[in-house]
């Protein structure tokens, strides 16, 4: 497999047209075509459907573009880097968030940024999910960090990691003791969650009706350390992220099953935007902060794993 297989195979991902994406690549349909055959030959899979003029991504295609696009920008980072390696990084990085990922995710890759680019500022911005991507439409920042959104139009999302939710109770819940809950046996019971306007509820919402169940959310909370606290203090329970625990002597968290509920974090941008050097450089290191579980995060995992 060559590089120049990977970027005919996005050109034609993002532009499902065989003749404009030649166009956008400098090459003839019947190279692109050629190239193609090759990639899929290699990878043992078909990549794309072809119904006479129309184009889809397969299955297979789906899951291998989010690989091949992190790895094409991952490489134009690096030639951009050795081709400005003589020159100091500066200048502004706007970066919107939400709560989640500001109370340490976010810290944790601003840290050994700053002290690897001390010349660059962050100014980072606090928001809903909602706001984030139509600042990012607007241009007045630069890149965000949240979960996958429903609507991508005009954005490009990035997958960081999967991360699977649980379902939290304080220790002395009837629920403390199991090794696993189905979502089905929520049907009734108390429970906190954030609003409606949030993707993860909305997510939440389709997983029990998946399972035919109607919990009975007795309150909302639009942040995780509230929601924690309440169930650390009371009989209702609540489903967070698993990563967004940090170790608690109050609850327990119970894997969820049939369906597990997951959500994706990832890095989220303008399709159209030209990157600074020093936006590409502060997404290099959120990535890397991505792949390094955290201490608070391990314990976490720990927690969960012993109730199997």
């Amino acid at each position: 497999m060559e590089l120049r297989h990977l970027r005919y195979f996005t050109a034609l991902a993002e532009i499902l047209h065989f003749t404009r994406a030649a166009e956008r690549v400098h090459v003839t349909q019947s190279t692109l075509s050629h190239q193609i055959k090759q990639l899929e030959d290699e990878v043992g899979c078909p990549l794309f459907d072809r119904c006479g003029k129309k184009v889809v991504l397969t299955e297979e295609g789906e899951f291998f573009l989010a690989y091949a696009t992190r790895a094409l920008r991952e490489i134009d980072q690096g030639l951009s880097a050795l081709k400005h390696s003589g020159d100091e990084i500066s200048g502004l990085v706007r970066v919107g968030t939400t709560h989640t990922f500001n109370l340490s995710f976010l810290p944790q890759c601003i840290g050994p940024f700053i002290a690897d680019y001390p010349t660059v500022h962050i100014s980072v911005i606090e928001d809903s999910a909602n706001s984030i991507e139509a600042q990012l439409r607007s241009g007045t920042l630069d890149i965000g960090i949240t979960y996958q959104p429903i609507d991508t139009a005009g954005l490009h999302f990035e997958a960081l990691y999967g991360e699977q939710m649980v379902l939290i109770a304080r220790k002395d819940h009837l629920f403390s003791k199991r090794k696993r809950v189905r979502m089905a046996e929520l049907h009734r019971q108390k429970m906190v969650l954030l609003p409606e306007e949030f993707s993860t509820r909305r997510m939440l919402n389709q997983c029990f009706k998946g399972a035919g169940a109607e919990p009975l959310v007795v309150a909302e909370m639009n942040t995780i350390a509230p929601i924690i606290a309440l169930v650390s203090r009371s009989d209702v329970v609540s489903i967070v992220g698993g990563r967004t625990l940090t170790p608690n002597a109050d609850i327990v968290a119970i894997p969820l099953e049939s369906p597990t509920p997951v959500r994706t974090p990832g890095l989220l941008w303008r399709r159209d935007a030209d990157q600074s050097m020093q936006v590409r450089a502060f997404a290099a290191h959120v990535r890397t902060r991505a792949l390094t579980p955290s201490p608070s995060r391990a314990a976490a995992k720990r927690e969960i794993e012993d109730t199997d």
